[in-house]
């Protein structure tokens, strides 16, 4: 998911402009200019010519028990007045910012940018505002799968301490309301990538009377992230094969994936660089060139690509903040030991439970220590005992009057297309484009115009 943030992964608001005083008509009361849920200190956006940029305030703490205000960086196209309204293009992660992709979203939105008005924030706990761990950040990168060491983990939810609570999706979700409401619009399209589709889907949920339309690319399904990544185990056989058809290999690479992992026990590392190597070539040739070497005794190739995806996922706390990134998805999973009150006692028993449980069928060429052992698992088998905050049911389906377009590329290991078909059994009016020989950000990143042109049509139509 993360990688993906780095591709800029995003969700897209979009809806009916209206005054506030039609808002206020309409039940949904208007923002206070100052206080929780105002836009302050509007300005000029440096460097962004046509962008307004201001601060949304909103509370630490939505329930209200706990005292404290966050301040969130927001740029707004100037055409206030676009017929179709605001789409609010939000970045994934969890952890990357939204300001610095605007100039590259509204290149790729062009087309509809004179119906709508582009709109991004820096969600809580990213950009200028990151959570900051350093050795964390050192350790992952912008990685979901790298494994962190447990000091590091526990360092990081020192640093952050009590407030780590207020930084589940769903504090992201009730902030996007306060800026609906900011903005003056009645309802928004969201068009969310990677886990923005994630938090897309979890406002419709919320505010479902609030919603226009929802472009979810790169799917993240709302029934939540797999900490074990068993789709992307599984799918890691066929993306490479049909990658080794397209560039017309002579080798059989799910075989010598399989191979790979059963002689050196480096599944955890073949998979990490497996799911960034997508962002470089989504045709995997030199990826597929050094599994056959290792697999015929000679992993160092593989080796260098393993260690050359890990520098290469080297980011910043305002790029991508692990900090945050740990803090939403342990607040967010399910784990094998619960949820993230479970206390940190039987943990680690109820993980070697599930992994000793596990055939096969549920990992691929892979083995049960790859599905335990990777980083976002690992985070949060240390991460300390925090309240869990209410998650949607996950036999709840979107609401049905919702359009939605599912978009998703069949060479993505990020989030594979299986996830894209698992969302779409929960989405009553789901249109659904899969683009051959993309990857990861369908919008951002495929060479070809087929799934941007999609978005655009879908968001276009009357």
């Amino acid at each position: 998911m993360t990688v993906a943030l780095a591709a800029a992964g995003v969700l897209l608001v979009s809806g009916t402009c209206t005054s506030a005083a039609q808002d206020r008509q309409d039940g949904a009361a208007a923002a206070p200019a100052g206080g929780s849920g105002g836009l302050s200190g509007a300005a000029a956006c440096p460097g962004l010519e046509g962008f307004t940029c201001a601060t949304l305030t909103v509370p630490l703490d939505h329930r209200g028990r706990t005292p404290g205000r966050l301040g969130l960086k927001v740029a707004m196209a100037d055409n206030a007045e676009a017929p179709k309204g605001v789409l609010l293009f939000l970045t994934g992660g969890p952890g990357q910012p939204g300001v610095p992709f605007v100039k590259r979203l509204s290149e790729r939105m062009a087309p509809v940018l004179k119906d709508y008005r582009l709109v991004m924030i820096d969600q809580r706990g990213t950009g200028a505002g990151a959570l900051r761990c350093p050795q964390l950040q050192k350790e992952m990168g912008s990685s979901d799968l790298t494994p962190p060491t447990e000091q590091a983990v526990k360092d990081c939810a020192a640093a952050i301490g009590e407030q780590r609570r207020f930084y589940g999706t769903g504090d992201t979700v009730a902030d996007l309301e306060l800026l609906r409401r900011a903005l003056g619009v009645r309802k928004m399209t969201l068009d969310g990538v990677s886990y923005g589709t994630y938090t897309a889907a979890r406002y419709a949920l919320a505010h479902p009377g609030r919603v226009a339309r929802l472009v979810l690319d790169s799917v993240v399904p709302q029934t939540g992230y797999d900490p074990m990544d068993r789709a992307a185990l599984r799918a890691a056989p066929r993306v490479l094969r049909e990658a080794c058809a397209a560039i017309d290999c002579a080798t059989d690479p799910a075989a010598d994936l399989a191979e790979v992992v059963d002689t050196y026990g480096n599944g955890v590392d073949v998979i990490d660089a497996l799911t960034t190597w997508g962002f470089v070539d989504p045709d995997y040739a030199e990826m597929i060139d050094a599994l056959h070497k290792a697999a015929n005794g000679d992993p160092g190739h593989l080796r260098g690509l393993i260690a050359g995806a890990r520098q290469g996922n080297a980011a910043t706390a305002e790029e991508l903040s692990q900090g945050l990134h740990a803090s939403t998805l342990c607040l967010d999973g399910r784990y094998p030991w619960g949820r993230s009150d479970a206390p940190v006692a039987g943990r680690r028993e109820a993980l070697e439970k599930a992994g000793a449980e596990l055939t096969p069928r549920d990992h691929g060429p892979f083995d049960a220590a790859t599905a335990t052992g990777l980083g976002s698992m690992l985070s949060c088998l240390h991460w300390p005992p925090t309240p869990a905050p209410p998650l949607p049911s996950p036999h709840r389906r979107l609401p049905g009057g919702i359009p939605v377009l599912l978009l998703g590329g069949d060479r993505d290991l990020s989030t594979p297309v299986e996830w894209l078909y698992d969302q779409k059994r929960l989405t009553p009016r789901a249109e659904v484009v899969v683009v051959e020989g993309a990857a990861h950000s369908v919008q951002s990143r495929a060479v070809g115009d087929e799934g941007r042109q999609a978005v655009y049509d879908f968001l276009l139509e009357r």
